[in-house]
């Protein structure tokens, strides 16, 4: 066994420039943003690692990566197994060790099975002192740093210091306090870091959900909340606090629900984020809404429809005039559908001017308002003064109310495309939505052009996805639809598996699944006449209308999805 001043020896140091230069060759990073941190860490200070992962740059995972390749240090739960409470609790007694000492310095170590290593975690492996220190209270035992995890790190010193730490709970009223605890570095670092680790992983939102002794972060990937860390709660004020700082929300304020939003750079991508928070009986509930600024899947080829789908699109989109509504529920994909209509329809030669609550991606070439009702800026008011802006296409985030319907109509009446959404079940509701706002039915009739449904599926995974057998609710209907959109094709039906690559889901990604109902002469008499939605729905099916689950099932038999994902979002759109 090797003394410790020989095992010292061996312990590489962590020269910057190389850990930089590996990053910027996995691609982790750019060169510009490595220039960017080792300037700033001239002037500040701090480890280069965690100046990346504050600034937004680089994610806590591929430091470590990095890091192990660098000094072949080995990783928690990965090269080496982490201990129990047990384990630690042993080796502090054995060694005789300061348990003030570790928790000051943000160390925990452990002893190995045959007690011939010395395992430990820090916030700085490489720190002198520390060594120094561990030198002198390992004596004769080989150590070996190990690369862990803020959230593995802070979880195992957070169940030592819960053994003696006293209560606090007092402090966490004072608002000063809570903004020093969000200004730690820690806190800052830890904020970032999921950040970063939600971006990586494609989620749309992050969620922040506190409980009676812990608080859960969970990410919205593909549609679907997957739980992402696990800490105990005495962190909670401190990272709401930190999220509600940078979001410019009032920290002190905790019984009333608050919206706030920031521009950042996350996994060097910028990004908008929306952040609301809701007052809870453990404490605030925080849901963060990712928005990059950079997104390829603007354009309506991109979006998934099938080929008839996709032409109507396009045709609408050269209208003249009158209203093109897109419905469904939040989170279903409208907006992101509105703006490949935008693209579209931007062919330099129309003035294109939206009004949005909030404005989620700027559009080149585009003039577009947000919306601020707290001062009397509604999507109505602003509907009004577009009018005199001399528009050909407009475009209004969502019809909410009786008032702003009225506008609309009048705008297409007058020889103005407008694009809207609509929050309703299906294409078809949407013709009795505006009537149940109080719009005559006739007016409902004469300016809508056409309606689109939609919802997004998870695709499945590529890499682990096998071979079934043709479901039972395949028809010769469908057949003959596959057949004609799809004359190139073969059926190809897919199962979920899962693997490393989907986080074991099965799944990687979305696409839409749409319903387009065109309103023709005959839908519009209908429509006028006050008929029933039954009416509206057998008039719509006699024009070749499909419904939402069909066009679901034309794309698990290309093998994009699966039948059970398609019978899970569309399972009661099967008219």
């Amino acid at each position: 066994m090797n003394s410790v001043s020989d095992q010292m020896q061996t312990v590489p140091d962590m020269d910057p420039n190389l850990l930089g230069q590996l990053l910027v060759k996995q691609l982790f990073i750019t060169e510009q943003e490595l220039s960017k941190a080792l300037s700033l860490q001239e002037q500040v200070g701090g480890r280069l690692g965690s100046l990346l992962i504050r600034s937004g740059n680089l994610s806590e995972n591929k430091l470590l990566l990095t890091l192990h390749e660098q000094l072949g240090f080995p990783r928690a739960d990965i090269e080496v197994p982490l201990p129990d409470q047990q384990q630690i609790k042993q080796t502090i007694d054995a060694l005789e060790l300061d348990l003030n000492w570790l928790l000051d310095h943000k160390i925990f170590l452990w002893l190995s099975p045959d007690k011939l290593s010395l395992y430990y975690c820090s916030r700085d492996l490489i720190n002198d002192q520390t060594q120094e220190a561990l030198r002198l209270l390992a004596k004769d035992i080989e150590f070996m740093p190990v690369l862990a995890s803020g959230q593995q790190l802070e979880k195992q010193l957070h169940l030592l210091e819960k053994s003696y730490s006293e209560d606090n709970d007092s402090l966490f009223n004072d608002s000063r306090f809570l903004r020093e605890m969000a200004e730690e570095a820690p806190i800052v670092e830890l904020v970032s870091n999921f950040m970063s680790q939600a971006m990586e992983r494609h989620a749309s939102d992050i969620h922040i959900e506190p409980s009676e002794h812990h608080f859960t972060i969970r990410f919205r990937i593909d549609g679907i909340l997957h739980t992402a860390y696990e800490f105990p709660f005495e962190k909670f004020n401190a990272v709401a606090s930190r999220v509600k700082l940078i979001s410019g929300i009032d920290i002190a304020e905790r019984r009333l629900p608050q919206d706030g939003r920031l521009s950042i750079r996350l996994s060097g991508m910028e990004t908008d984020i929306r952040v609301s928070s809701l007052p809870g009986v453990f404490g605030e509930s925080i849901v963060m809404r990712l928005l990059p600024k950079e997104r390829e899947n603007l354009q309506l080829e991109k979006l998934g429809m099938a080929p008839d789908h996709l032409q109507l699109m396009k045709d609408w989109m050269q209208l003249p005039n009158g209203i093109i509504l897109v419905t469904g529920p939040t989170g279903s994909g409208k907006s992101t559908t509105l703006y490949g209509a935008l693209d579209e329809s931007n062919d330099g030669v129309r003035k294109i001017i939206t009004v949005e609550d909030p404005v989620e991606f700027q559009l080149s070439g585009i003039t577009q308002i947000q919306a601020h009702a707290d001062i009397g800026l509604t999507f109505a008011s602003a509907l009004r003064s577009i009018l005199r802006q001399d528009p050909d296409v407009i475009m209004v985030g969502e019809i909410r109310d009786l008032e702003t319907a009225e506008i609309a109509i009048q705008s297409a009446l007058t020889g103005h495309l407008v694009l809207s959404t609509l929050h309703t079940n299906s294409a078809l509701s949407a013709f009795t939505r505006l009537i149940d706002m109080g719009v005559e039915p006739f007016l409902v009739a004469a300016p809508l052009r056409a309606v689109q449904a939609q919802r997004l599926v998870r695709r499945i995974c590529s890499k682990c996805a096998m071979p079934t057998e043709q479901p039972a609710l395949w028809n010769a209907q469908l057949q003959t639809l596959f057949d004609k959109l799809y004359p190139e094709n073969q059926m190809n039906w897919q199962q979920a598996k899962g693997c490393a690559h989907c986080h074991n889901t099965g799944y990687s990604g979305r696409l839409g699944i749409y319903e387009l109902i065109p309103v023709t002469a005959e839908l519009q008499h209908i429509i006028a006449s006050g008929s029933s939605q039954q009416q509206i729905q057998q008039q719509a099916f006699s024009e070749g209308f499909r419904s939402l689950r069909d066009d679901g099932m034309l794309k698990a038999a290309l093998g994009q999805t699966t039948v059970d994902e398609i019978m899970r979002v569309a399972m009661n759109h099967g008219l």
